[in-house]
């Protein structure tokens, strides 16, 4: 695939580097930094110790972060009803998901492809030189878990690209096909599915010297992505229903041992989106970032750039009108929202500011651009409720199962998410669709939407409400496609010239 699908090139790149050594600090090992640590380029081998490999993965994650800093990584999710963008500035390839018009050309869909793809070229790099230290017995248990990061990522790269584009190619191997094609969706989540079972087989319950949130996933981390995965499996396009089955066992697996795996809920979901909490037990995996530690090793994507013109912000990222009016109204309403904001008589462009990405007033410096707000790539509260809709959908509806609803439906009241509270809990109806109609507000904002309308088909009846008229009108309208032909972006053109047959 020559210059966008190769090996990632040892370019002594300060970003990636620094960005590692930043890692070492939060993940509190104990290993010395090699001050090259991300030797992509060395001939196939075995690494001289364990500790080259740990400084290898620490590498990839430097990757995965650099690339998830970055609005970009998120950028198809513009595409979903409760996330948009502005009208004009440079905008345009974000604007182009908001209106389901997504080019080839499209450099945000070129830059997260790269970014994939030299995880997993990383990753697959590693799992080669790393055989030598498996075969030596060299430390097995600590290099056990190491390669069960690194399936983690390569999982996690992988089920990243196939959400955006449905069939990807599926290197394996260090020295990638550079002719290598298209892989069917089935084949590439059962490859992603494989890379997972074998993260959750190596990891151990709890990553030792490790902040909170699994910043180094743990067993619980693979089996929420796991459950995460059947999900989409279950739905389209491959509407297998049988993994409805899997994705509720696999959510009950991390619901069991959630003492185990120190996962858990915050008290107050408002609490999730402050800076002294960016590491917290309700992150099963956490993509960390150090706001004062300069640009290549802060997270840019929050604080102005959910703000208006109006508050001096960047404005690239904005919550959708229709989506704010039917949202109902209490503490999860609070949480979600910069409520205290006027955005109806704003003049940039009226749109209602995400608290989850503008942060709580007073919680960011104003104007700040680099912040260490965490990622929270998945949150517990998402396992609970694939439990609740997957139990439905697969036809075993427990007692837990409508528990592990009516414990986010409390905590959205405002109540202690453990207290049974019989004004807010439920016992009796669709329970599948109720929890998907809680995930539709519990991750408002979280870059998550648009995936659920995929695999649920509901694109066109979610996008279509979304610009019926209201008390503002939205100001990219749709001019695409609402179809199931126009759910998943094109290949890169630039990928496609490198590689022809990545057009199949």
């Amino acid at each position: 695939m020559k210059k966008h699908m190769k090996i990632f090139k040892e370019k002594r790149n300060t970003i990636v580097l620094v960005s590692a050594v930043f890692s070492i600090l939060i993940f509190n090992s104990c290993v010395n930094l090699d001050p090259d640590p991300v030797e992509f380029d060395l001939p196939p081998g075995t690494y001289g110790s364990v500790g080259d490999l740990d400084n290898a993965i620490i590498g990839v994650y430097g990757q995965l972060t650099n690339a998830a800093k970055w609005t970009t990584f998120h950028a198809p999710s513009w595409a979903g009803d409760d996330i948009t963008t502005h009208r004009e500035s440079n905008k345009a390839d974000f604007r182009e998901f908001d209106q389901r018009n997504v080019a080839s050309a499209n450099g945000r869909l070129l830059n997260n492809w790269d970014a994939v793809f030299n995880i997993v070229n990383t990753a697959n790099s590693i799992l080669e030189r790393s055989e030598g230290l498996v075969d030596l017995g060299v430390d097995p248990e600590k290099v056990n878990r190491l390669i069960g990061e690194v399936y983690f990522l390569r999982g996690l790269a992988f089920f990243h690209a196939a959400r955006v584009h449905g069939k990807i190619p599926l290197p394996l191997t260090r020295l990638p096909d550079p002719n290598i094609g298209l892989s069917e969706v089935s084949e590439v989540f059962a490859q992603i599915e494989a890379d997972f079972l074998e993260a959750e087989s190596r990891l151990p319950d709890v990553y030792p010297g490790v902040m909170p949130g699994a910043v180094r996933p743990n067993k619980g981390s693979a089996q929420s992505l796991l459950s995460r995965l059947y999900m989409h499996w279950a739905g389209f396009p491959l509407k297998d229903t049988s993994k409805y089955t899997d994705a509720a066992n696999k959510a009950k697996e991390v619901i069991d041992n959630s003492g185990a795996y120190s996962f858990g809920l915050m008290d107050d979901l408002e609490d999730l989106w402050k800076l002294e909490n960016r590491f917290n037990n309700e992150s099963v995996f956490t993509m960390s970032y150090c706001g004062d530690c300069g640009f290549a090793t802060a997270n840019l994507k929050n604080s102005i750039l959910g703000l208006p013109g109006d508050f001096d912000g960047w404005q690239e990222t904005f919550a959708e009108v229709r989506f704010f009016e039917d949202f109902p109204e209490g503490a999860r309403k609070e949480a979600t929202y910069r409520t205290d904001l006027d955005w109806e008589n704003f003049v940039d462009q009226k749109n209602p500011v995400f608290k989850k990405v503008a942060g709580p007033e007073g919680d960011l410096p104003s104007g700040a651009f680099m912040t260490g707000r965490s990622d929270f790539y998945m949150r517990y509260a998402e396992v609970l409720l694939i439990y609740a809709e997957a139990s439905g959908r697969s036809g075993n509806v427990t007692p837990e199962s409508w528990e592990a609803l009516n414990k986010i439906r409390r905590r959205a009241s405002g109540l202690p998410y453990d207290t049974p509270d019989a004004g807010v809990d439920i016992t009796t109806g669709d329970i599948a669709e109720l929890a998907f109609e809680e995930r539709k507000w519990e991750f408002a904002g979280e870059y998550l939407r648009w995936f659920d309308l995929v695999r649920m088909e509901r694109v066109e009846e979610a996008l279509t409400r979304r610009d019926e008229p209201g008390i503002i009108n939205e100001s990219n309208a749709i001019i695409g496609s609402l179809g199931t032909d126009n759910y998943f972006s094109p290949i890169p053109a630039a990928a496609i010239e490198a590689n022809p047959n990545l057009a199949n």
